[in-house]
C-alpha cells in the first residue's frame, strides 16, 4: 500500500533500479537510515523473517529493566488513553531495540502485521529495516516514520512515531513507540509520545537520587509541577549529583555537571536555602547570571528529602508502617524500592523464588506500601479445588450451582476491594482459569457466577516458585497472562545468597522469643548451614532452639548440640570445597562477567563492550550456564 504519493514513489523507483534512493525524496533521517540498511545487505524485496528471543531471554530482560519498564507502562496505558481513536499501539523496547511490552486494542492486534510486533521481537534496522524503534535506537532522538518510508514494504501501512528515553547518566535506557495505521495517524501523537518520556526520565531520576535532596525550578511557580521543571539533585553538602534535560536548558550553560557546587550555579547560599525550605514550600533562587528562579525541595511521600544512610534498616519502613521484611542486603534493598513505587502506582507485580525466600512478606509489604485502606487477602492457588477456583475468587450468587451456600459469596476479588490480593503458587492455576484472570486484567470487573458483574480495585500481587518458562511451553500457562502479572517482576533469592543472614536470624529469633539472643558464634555456626527451605526452615529452626535456651543467650555450641554439625564445609567465598580446577577458572570467570555487568549499571551491552566479549557470554553468565 502506498500512501505517500509521487515522491516516494520516485525513491522507491529508484533505489529498485540503482540501489540506493535520490536524497533528494527523503528527509536526510530516513535517507540515511536506509543507506544503513543498504549497508546492512538487506534487500527491500526479501525481507528477512522476524527475529525474536527466547521467553526467558525476555522475562530476563524484562526483570533487568523493571524500574524504566514499570515506569514505561504507566505511561503507556496512559498514553494510548489520550490517543483517540483506534487501531493504535503503544510499545517500549529496550536500548538494543527488544520489544518489551505492547498495549494495543483488538482492531490492531488482529492486523496482519501484529505477528512482528509482540514482546520478544528485535526491531533494530538490521532486523527490522528504517522503522520507529531502530531508528530512534540509532538517532538516540525522536523520529516519525510514515508509511512508504520504511524500508521494507511490508510496513507500507503503519506510521511509527518514536522516542528514547534516557537515564540520569545519560545512557540510552529504553525505546518508546506509538504505532499505528497511516489512516489513523495524529498530528499530536509524535508530542504526546515525547512528554511521556519525558515523563519516565523524571521518573527515573527521582528514583536514582530518593536518597538525596531533589530541587525543582522553573522562571515561572506554576510550571513547577509540570515536564519542562528543571530538577537538581544534590547532597547535603550542596555537590551537584545531577540536573534533569530540562535544568540544564533553563541554566544556559551554567555548569551543572556532577561534582560542582550549589554555589557554583546559584547567588544563594545553600544553607540559607535548606533552612528556607524546612519553613516555606516556595522561595525564590537567582542563578549567577542573574535569571531569577521559583523553586522548592521536592518532600513528597514517595521522594522524600531524607539524608542517605549506611545500609538499609533490618526491619523496613513503608508509608510509616513497620513490616516484618529485612532488607539489609543491598540487592533485596534494591527489590524493595521497586516493590514501593510499583505498589504505589498500583502496577501489577510478580514475585519469583524459591519456597521459603519471603516471597508473602514482600507481598504483606508491597500492600502497607501502598498505603491501601482495604485488607490483604491471600489466596495459595494451589490448595483451591479446581472446580471452585472460579467461585472462590470471583464469587456466586445463591443457587448458582449445586452446594452453592445460602446468601452466595461475595469472593475473594470483591473482600480484596480497596486492598490488595496476594495470588501465591500462581503457576498451579489451572489454563481455563487463566483466561478468567486475563479477562479481568482488562477491566478489573469481577464476573460472579450466576450474578451480575461489579468493578472492583485492587492491587495484584502474584507469586510462584515455579519455571513460568518452562510452563509456558508446555501449554501449561499462558504468556498473555505472564506479560500482564510481571508489570515489575522480581526474583527474591535464596538465604544462602543473601548477604544480611545475620540480621535475619536476629530478627526472626525477636519475634519467636524476645527474650532470647543469639551470639556471634550461634550465628556464624548457623550461617554454614544450608537452608534449603531458606527463611522458612530458618524461622523453624530458630523455634527450636528458643525452647533449649529460654529467655538467654543462644551460642555456637547450643547450635551445633540441638541442629547438628554442617553437612558441608564452605570456603570464604562461599562455594563448597573440593573443585576442580576447571571449575574454579569458570566461576572466576563468571565472577568477572557479572563484577562488570554490575559496574555497567546491569547495562548487558556496555559490560560486554567493556570487557570485550560478546553480549551472549554475559547471558550465559547471568543465567549459571558454563560457557
Amino acid at each position: 500500500m502506498r500512501v505517500a504519493g509521487g515522491r516516494l514513489d520516485n525513491a522507491w523507483m529508484t533505489l529498485e533500479q540503482r540501489g540506493e534512493p535520490p536524497s533528494g525524496f527523503l528527509s536526510a533521517d530516513i535517507y540515511d537510515s536506509w543507506m544503513r540498511c543498504i549497508a546492512l545487505g538487506l534487500d527491500m524485496r526479501r525481507p528477512p523473517p522476524p527475529e525474536f528471543v527466547s521467553p526467558a531471554m525476555l522475562r530476563q530482560e524484562q526483570q533487568r529493566c523493571s524500574l524504566v519498564r514499570g515506569l514505561a507502562l504507566a505511561e503507556m496505558h496512559t498514553l494510548h488513553q489520550q490517543i483517540s481513536g483506534s487501531n493504535f499501539m503503544i510499545a517500549f523496547a529496550n536500548a538494543e531495540g527488544l520489544l518489551l511490552d505492547i498495549v494495543t486494542d483488538r482492531s490492531f492486534s488482529d492486523a496482519s502485521h501484529a505477528a512482528c510486533i509482540q514482546p520478544g521481537a528485535v526491531w533494530t534496522e538490521q532486523c527490522c529495516d528504517t522503522n520507529g524503534l531502530g531508528t530512534a535506537a540509532h538517532l538516540k532522538r525522536p523520529i516519525a516514520v510514515h508509511g512508504d518510508q520504511h524500508f521494507f514494504p511490508r510496513y507500507n501501512n503503519l506510521t511509527c512515531v518514536a522516542a528514547p528515553i534516557f537515564a540520569p547518566d545519560g545512557e540510552l535506557t529504553g525505546i518508546l513507540d506509538a504505532s499505528s495505521d497511516c489512516l489513523s495517524r495524529q498530528s499530536h501523537t509524535q508530542a504526546l509520545v515525547g512528554m511521556a518520556a519525558t515523563q519516565i526520565e523524571n521518573g527515573l531520576f527521582r528514583e536514582y537520587h530518593r536518597g538525596n535532596i531533589l530541587i525543582a525550578f522553573h522562571n515561572r511557580g506554576e510550571y513547577l509541577h509540570t515536564l519542562s521543571a528543571g530538577l537538581l539533585a544534590v547532597d547535603e553538602d550542596g555537590q551537584i549529583l545531577a540536573a534533569n534535560r530540562a535544568a540544564r536548558v533553563l541554566l544556559h550553560g551554567l555548569p551543572a555537571s556532577p561534582g560542582r557546587r550549589f554555589g557554583d550555579l546559584f547567588r544563594t547560599d545553600f544553607s540559607r536555602f535548606i533552612d528556607e525550605g524546612r519553613r516555606t514550600e516556595r522561595q525564590g533562587l537567582e542563578d549567577e547570571v542573574g535569571s531569577q528562579f521559583v523553586a522548592m525541595i521536592e518532600t513528597t511521600r514517595q521522594f522524600a528529602m531524607v539524608r542517605p544512610v549506611a545500609r538499609p534498616r533490618p526491619a523496613v519502613q513503608a508509608g510509616g508502617v513497620a513490616t516484618d521484611f529485612v532488607s539489609a542486603d543491598q540487592t533485596i534493598a534494591a527489590i524493595v524500592r521497586q516493590v514501593e513505587n510499583a505498589a504505589m502506582r498500583k502496577m501489577p507485580i510478580l514475585v519469583r523464588g524459591e519456597t521459603g525466600t519471603g516471597k508473602e512478606q514482600l507481598a504483606r509489604h508491597a500492600h502497607a506500601a501502598s498505603g491501601r485502606n482495604g485488607p490483604f487477602v491471600p489466596v495459595n492457588c494451589a490448595a483451591l479445588p479446581e472446580s471452585l477456583i472460579e467461585a472462590e475468587l470471583f464469587g456466586y450468587s445463591e443457587g448458582a450451582f449445586t452446594g452453592a451456600k445460602k446468601g452466595g459469596s461475595t469472593g475473594l476479588f470483591k473482600e480484596a476491594d480497596g486492598g490488595t490480593l496476594f495470588l501465591d503458587e500462581i503457576g498451579d492455576m489451572p489454563v481455563a482459569l487463566q483466561a478468567v484472570l486475563l479477562r479481568f486484567l482488562d477491566d478489573f470487573t469481577v464476573r460472579p457466577v450466576g450474578g451480575a458483574k461489579r468493578q472492583v480495585d485492587v492491587l495484584l500481587v502474584s507469586a510462584t516458585n515455579a519455571d513460568l518458562d518452562e510452563s509456558i511451553g508446555r501449554g501449561r500457562f499462558r504468556s498473555d497472562l505472564l506479560f500482564r502479572l510481571n508489570t515489575l517482576e522480581v526474583t527474591l533469592p535464596p538465604l544462602r545468597e543473601r548477604s544480611d543472614f545475620a540480621d535475619i536470624a536476629r530478627h526472626l529469633m525477636a519475634k519467636i522469643d524476645p527474650s532470647a539472643g543469639l551470639t556471634q558464634s550461634a550465628v556464624d555456626r548457623l550461617a554454614e548451614l544450608d537452608w534449603d527451605g531458606n527463611i522458612r526452615q530458618l524461622r523453624n529452626a530458630l523455634s527450636r532452639l528458643s525452647l533449649h535456651e529460654q529467655g538467654g543467650l543462644i551460642d555456637g555450641a547450643t547450635v551445633a548440640a540441638v541442629l547438628g554439625e554442617p553437612p558441608r564445609k564452605r570456603t570464604s567465598g562461599g562455594a563448597a570445597t573440593g573443585g576442580g580446577l576447571k571449575d574454579n577458572l569458570r566461576e572466576l570467570q563468571r565472577a568477572q562477567l557479572l563484577t562488570a555487568y554490575a559496574e555497567a549499571g546491569n547495562n548487558i551491552s556496555k559490560a560486554a563492550r567493556r570487557l570485550g566479549v560478546s553480549r551472549n557470554m554475559i547471558y550465559r553468565a547471568l543465567r549459571g550456564e558454563p560457557d
